[in-house]
């Protein structure tokens, strides 16, 4: 069984720092090798290099993995304990 508090958290914070780590990459790297058109795409309102983008992009890239853990532990506890090995 999981925990939903302890994976919700530790989603959440893995998506922020691969948002941190996008970002980085896209500051040293040459612009055709930018994932900034597909952050735009993905995160609504995010704009590339502003200070409001970043701090939008990193709240929305946590919320995005919290999501993903409160939808994905309740499903899958609920399917270990119908079908889960005893």
């Amino acid at each position: 069984m999981l925990n939903t508090k302890l994976v919700t958290w530790a989603l959440g914070i893995w998506t922020s720092i691969t948002f941190v780590v996008c970002v980085i990459y896209g500051l040293v790297t040459p612009e055709s090798l930018h994932m900034s058109a597909f952050l735009e795409q993905v995160l609504p309102a995010f704009k590339w290099l502003t200070w409001w983008g970043f701090l939008l992009g990193l709240t929305e890239s946590f919320l995005y993995g919290a999501y993903a853990g409160l939808v994905f532990c309740p499903v899958y506890n609920w399917l270990h304990r119908r079908w889960g090995a005893t």
